[in-house]
């Protein structure tokens, strides 16, 4: 009789601890998703379209930032970047002409 009781006292414990980690898993969320795939659907299309904004706003900063610090380094006319810089913008104006 003891050792049945041991033993329900160790599967309890166990039960225990696993329902912790499942609640620490969301798994009841989780499971929610899978009996609703409409809400899953709508869930990731918003979370994709935030990631894509942010995407989008990110690079645009980088962007204006890149410009901004190669417009200074023009600007203090160093001789090899400001030589290289100008023969970038003058290949995309090149380019830029035979497309029209």
């Amino acid at each position: 009789m003891s050792n049945n009781n041991q033993l329900l006292d160790s599967l309890n414990k166990k039960i225990d601890e696993m329902s912790l980690k499942m609640e620490k898993m969301k798994f009841v969320d989780y499971v929610y998703f899978l009996e609703h795939p409409r809400k899953m659907l709508w869930a990731n299309f918003i979370s994709g379209m935030a990631r894509g904004f942010g995407i989008a706003i990110g690079f645009t900063l980088l962007g204006a930032v890149a410009i901004y610090i190669l417009n200074k380094i023009v600007q203090y006319n160093l001789p090899y970047i400001g030589e290289f810089i100008s023969e970038i913008v003058k290949i995309v104006q090149s380019s830029m002409r035979n497309v029209r």
